[in-house]
């Protein structure tokens, strides 16, 4: 589920206190920002409640939904990650038959191999 909010400020505001909080929200940036909107995504994770740095399958949901409902239009960016010290942008885009594309950038945080 997911909330959208008045404008990126609030969302950046939110101060969850839930541990069973499994909620997205959005709010816009003021046109002529580089990013269109603030995203954070919230979900529980043992006693206590976590905030996702970049959640690409949250921000895919937001995009069929803001973009259908024409609150945006493609080519968007998405911050999401500034509320825990991140950086993340998610770009947007979308085809002429209204396939939506999610992408960005990743870092490797850890690597390793199984052997078998």
């Amino acid at each position: 589920m997911a909330v959208l909010l008045d404008d990126a400020k609030t969302v950046l505001a939110v101060e969850p206190n839930t541990e069973d909080l499994k909620l997205g929200i959005v709010g816009p940036y003021p046109e002529g920002s580089p990013e269109a909107v603030e995203v954070r995504a919230f979900f529980p994770a043992g006693r206590s409640g976590v905030e996702d740095p970049v959640t690409g399958s949250l921000n895919a949901g937001l995009a069929l939904w803001l973009l259908r409902s024409g609150r945006l239009r493609a080519p968007y960016v998405a911050s999401q990650g500034t509320a825990v010290g991140r950086a993340g942008r998610v770009f947007v885009d979308q085809d002429t038959d209204g396939t939506v594309w999610v992408g960005g950038d990743a870092v490797t945080c850890v690597r390793g191999e199984i052997a078998i």
